[in-house]
């Protein structure tokens, strides 16, 4: 067997079988395929596509390229949720704690800041003493003893993907469907949890924006998942705004901390307590959507979910003092207000404008080595739906150089489209992708 007979296969637009994507799959890993055959055959399927047998047996061979956790030791069920990225999405903070508090225990394995969507890790970072690299041993103990744990991915779990990803990265196929799915379920499968939630944002701010390849991309993670003997179900998201008020990495932990006090965002609420309840309806912790629902409120207001945070923090090595005194957290050297050129209504908030300036401040990644400043990011005051006049704040922008901070101005206050009429409906969860066992 010889890859180019794979890439040639391939773009004909046929099936690879099994025995094909293994041999791929074990020569990336191996180095024996180089690279510049790797990225023919993914420009191949970017083009070509795969079916959902290619797809679960393309996933299954990379999840067998290394470690697979062993998560029974802990005697209760597990899940993890992901989302496929969005601006000013800090849900994972929120979600997390809310159903360990419910008695779920949480492996969260997440990832970095790449263009104008920003990175769990970063955030978690912007923390005084935080770790989001742990010898597994360890990030199983804190799964056992909090009940969650965010973490990097190791290099032990999925190798391939991280190969394969780097050569996506630079290749134009970041947005293939069924590579999107492999590379999401190798690793949450490696990571061992028996359920797995995916908020699938669609919007402006999302990767996919067209409606038919979000959906599609939402039913082919919950089917090649159950394939693969785990409790899927997917909500597909709103992410034409900006979710919640802040973007960036230190004000969304601030934020995130107000909402597990019970005092979050419409949106941000909204979405959360849906992912949460999926979660515990998957697992077996609440039998219906009203008990769930009223598990979930208890530990809002009860205060559990925020200990759960705490607790997870001071596990990790940093600072939870952050929680009750936020000031401890880095702030930006310098903010500057944006305001209203013109009175009217916010019809809409373009979440990719608002994207790409936090990141051009300073709190997101163009390139994987750009450095990150953890203060830095965008204030939201007001809201598609808002009324505004003229000279009314609209955001604050947090920086360190004042020459960025007047040249990125004017592209804060450009994402904001103010004039007559109403803003939009606000539907937060626009569709739920459920199992086979589940109904829809």
């Amino acid at each position: 067997m010889r890859a180019i007979e794979l890439i040639e296969k391939k773009k004909r637009g046929e099936i690879l079988s099994d025995e094909e994507l293994a041999f791929w799959i074990r020569g990336v890993v191996s180095e024996e395929i180089p690279d510049y055959q790797s990225a023919a055959l993914l420009m191949a399927i970017r083009f070509r596509g795969l079916s959902e047998r290619e797809t679960f047996a393309l996933t299954s061979e990379m999840v067998r390229s290394g470690d697979v956790l062993d998560l029974s030791f802990l005697g209760a069920p597990t899940a993890d949720k992901h989302s496929t990225g969005g601006v000013g999405d800090k849900l994972s903070f929120i979600v997390g704690p809310l159903v360990a508090a419910c008695g779920v225990k949480v492996p969260m394995l997440s990832g970095r800041a790449l263009g104008h969507t920003g990175g769990t890790l970063d955030k978690l970072e912007s923390i005084p003493g935080y770790r989001t690299r742990l010898p597994t041993a360890r990030f199983l103990e804190i799964v056992s003893d909090v009940g969650i744990s965010i973490v990097g991915q190791s290099d032990r779990l999925a190798p391939a993907d991280g190969k394969l990803y780097a050569l996506r990265d630079v290749t134009a196929t970041v947005d293939s469907i069924p590579l999107i799915v492999s590379s999401i379920l190798s690793k949450k499968i490696a990571a061992g949890a028996s359920v797995l939630v995916f908020d699938v944002k669609h919007g402006d701010g999302a990767i996919l924006r067209e409606p038919e390849e979000v959906r599609a991309l939402a039913r082919m993670l919950v089917a090649v998942a159950e394939r693969l003997g785990r409790g899927a179900s997917a909500l597909v998201t709103d992410m034409s705004a900006p979710l919640g008020r802040t973007v960036g990495n230190a004000l969304e932990i601030v934020e995130s901390i107000e909402a597990l006090r019970g005092k979050g965002a419409a949106d941000m609420m909204a979405i959360s307590m849906a992912l949460a309840a999926e979660i515990l309806l998957l697992t077996g912790r609440a039998a219906g959507e009203e008990e769930a629902r009223r598990l979930l409120a208890g530990a809002l207001e009860e205060g559990r979910a925020l200990d759960v945070f705490r607790n997870m923090i001071a596990a990790h090595g940093g600072d939870a003092a952050v929680v009750d005194d936020p000031g401890l957290l880095p702030r930006a050297r310098l903010v500057r207000e944006v305001t209203a050129g013109t009175g009217g209504n916010v019809l809409s908030l373009s979440a990719r404008a608002v994207g790409i300036a936090a990141m051009r401040l300073g709190a997101g990644r163009s390139r994987v080595e750009d450095e990150v400043s953890p203060g830095a990011g965008i204030e939201i005051m007001r809201k598609p739906g808002d009324a505004v006049a003229k000279g009314d704040l609209l955001a604050r922008m947090h920086g360190d150089r004042e020459e960025r901070l007047a040249a990125i101005e004017p592209e804060v206050r450009g994402a904001f489209r103010i004039g007559e009429g109403e803003g939009p409906d606000p539907r937060f969860v626009l569709e739920n992708v459920r199992g086979s066992n589940q109904g829809e």
